[in-house]
Formats: C-alpha cells, sequence, structure tokens
C-alpha cells in the first residue's frame, strides 16, 4: 500500500526540549489513521509540520509524493483544520466556505457549486444561512472540516476534531469522518481512545515526541490479547486451578467470578506464553472432557484500546 504521508526522521526542537524526536512514519492511503498520546506528547506539533505551518529541525515529509520543500504543490493536495477552529462569528456557514474558496483560484466559476457540495456533505443544510456564532461545537467542527476539505484534498490532517463536544456532537464528527473514507486520507491527532478504536484503521502512539507503535488497529488489540484467555467450566473442582495450571504453556491461573446460564460456572483468567494460546484451547478442552466438565468458552481476552496504551505508555513498551 502507498504512504499518503511518508515522514523519516522528523524533529522539533524548542530549545532544549525535543517536542518530536525522530518521528518515523507512514500513513497509508486511503485510511483513517489515529495519531495518538497523551498531552504534550507531540501531536499537534508533528500535524503543524506537515501541514506546513512549522519548520522541522530535523527529517523529511513527503505528502502525496511531494516533497515539504515543493512549497505549493507539497500543500495543495493537503487540507488542515487546527485544533479550536475559529471563524467570524457574523458570518453564516455559507459564507466562511464561500471566503474559504477564495484561497483556491483554481475554483473558478465552481467555487458555489463546491460550496453547496460540502454544506451537504457536512450536514449542515438547514444552518448553512445562519450566523455561525450561532453554531454548536460540533456543528463549528463540521464547518471547519468542510472548509479543510474545499479543493478535494488527498490528505487531510486534523488536531483533535472530536475534542470538547459533547456526545452528539462526537458523534457526527466521527460519522463524517467514516463518510470520507472512500475520498481521502485522513491523518487526526487524539487522546480521546474510544473514537480511535472506533474510527481509525491504522494508529501510532506517540509519548514525549518519540514513537512507541505504529500498527493496524485490529492487530494491535489482537497482539496485546493472545497471551491471556478467560476459561469458564461448569462443573470445575477445588483443584481444576491446579490442572489448568499444569498444562504445558501456562504461565499462570486466576481465578475469576462467573455464572452463565444460570448455572454456577468457574471462570479463570489463563496466562500463556507467546504464541501458546491455541495449543492451551486444545489442552483445555481436553481437561474438562476428561475430568467431566463443560467448557462454556476458553477464549483470547479482548482488550480495548485504552488498556492497551496504558499498557505503552505506562510501561514503556517501545516498539523495535
Amino acid at each position: 500500500m502507498t504512504a499518503a504521508i511518508h515522514i523519516q526522521g522528523l524533529t522539533k526542537a524548542f530549545g532544549r526540549v525535543r517536542a518530536v524526536d525522530g518521528l518515523t512514519l507512514d500513513v497509508p492511503t486511503g485510511s483513517i489513521f489515529g495519531f495518538l498520546g497523551a498531552n504534550g506528547a507531540g501531536k499537534t506539533t508533528t500535524l503543524r509540520m506537515i501541514a506546513g505551518l512549522a519548520r522541522p529541525t530535523a527529517g523529511s515529509i513527503e505528502v502525496a509524493g511531494h516533497s515539504s520543500d515543493e512549497g505549493t504543490a507539497y500543500r495543495r493536495p493537503i487540507g488542515y483544520l487546527c485544533q479550536e477552529p475559529a471563524f467570524y462569528g457574523w458570518m453564516s456557514g455559507r459564507e466562511v466556505l464561500r471566503y474559504a474558496a477564495g484561497f483556491h483560484p483554481e475554483l473558478g466559476s465552481r467555487a458555489d457549486g463546491e460550496v453547496d457540495r460540502l454544506i451537504e456533505l457536512v450536514g449542515l443544510e438547514e444552518a448553512a444561512d445562519r450566523r455561525c456564532s450561532e453554531y454548536s461545537g460540533g456543528m463549528r467542527q463540521r464547518l471547519g472540516i468542510g472548509a479543510a476539505l474545499i479543493g478535494r484534498p488527498e490528505v487531510l490532517l486534523l488536531d483533535e476534531p472530536a475534542t470538547g463536544l459533547d456526545p452528539i456532537g462526537r458523534k457526527s464528527v466521527l460519522d463524517l469522518m467514516e463518510s470520507l473514507r472512500e475520498t481521502t486520507t485522513i491523518f487526526y491527532s487524539t487522546h480521546i481512545l474510544d473514537d480511535v478504536q472506533r474510527v481509525s484503521d491504522r494508529v501510532a502512539v506517540v509519548d514525549h515526541g518519540k514513537l512507541l507503535l505504529a500498527q493496524r488497529t485490529a492487530d494491535l488489540l489482537t497482539s496485546y490479547s493472545q497471551n491471556r484467555l478467560r476459561v469458564e467450566l461448569i462443573g470445575a473442582s477445588s483443584e481444576t486451578a491446579l490442572r489448568l495450571a499444569a498444562i504445558p504453556g501456562v504461565t499462570g491461573v486466576t481465578a475469576l467470578e462467573g455464572n452463565t446460564l444460570g448455572q454456577t460456572a468457574a471462570a479463570f483468567a489463563v496466562t500463556v506464553a507467546d504464541h501458546s494460546a491455541a495449543p492451551v484451547q486444545a489442552a483445555i478442552t481436553r481437561l474438562a472432557y476428561s475430568d467431566g466438565m463443560a467448557v462454556v468458552e476458553a477464549r483470547p481476552e479482548t482488550l480495548d484500546l485504552e488498556e492497551v496504551f496504558l499498557r505503552l505508555v505506562g510501561n514503556q513498551e517501545i516498539a523495535a
């Protein structure tokens, strides 16, 4: 898969502080890529450098095959929305988009048609002619995304697009991002883990300006789930935990509480060695049969992105 954004050794220093420290990252074309990190991790600085609003101390950036030293040719395929977009409150949403379209002379006579298309795309038809000072937070964010999409950029950069929004506003912005999946590459920063898990097919985690990990979201969650099984058995005895612990590949067993289908069941968290999940699952089935138990489940534990993020940032499990 080709890279819409290619970053190599990107560094930004402010005096002795390196806000971004040797970042190397590829954002595949057509992806929704979540750039994840705590506040102060270097996300906004990175997006500003990609957008051409800040100059790197070191390293290189390419967007849609253009190097950052190519000027207009580099900036043309980029749409950018800052973290807290501001508009002239006396303008209507339609006027804001017309104003933004004025920075794209290549639109010519097509500008009004492009504005109408974007109003429909971001779902502001009913509010298009209202003053944007009357807009809710979610509406302002959608208007900002509409402005960033003028000129149909190949790459859309969004800095914390759902931060500070209520649940309805967040949902509307995330739904809009999903609707753009087939038409543009989206690279967005956030610290809202639920949002990343919902819409992003890929994710990068940064901490103190350094890349900890970049991976498909689904693969990341799976890779952190394979070393622990949730096992639930009906008919377990006081010896079952010891019997489970004796299975080759099992490194630990913790008793949990469980009740399934109205029958008393014993639940266990079974930690396994790397790449041992499948053989251990098969061994648990054999053990249950020999001991007269019924297997309710014996599956890899599913972690959410919040748990994975805390493991990465909390334990500094830096990717190779």
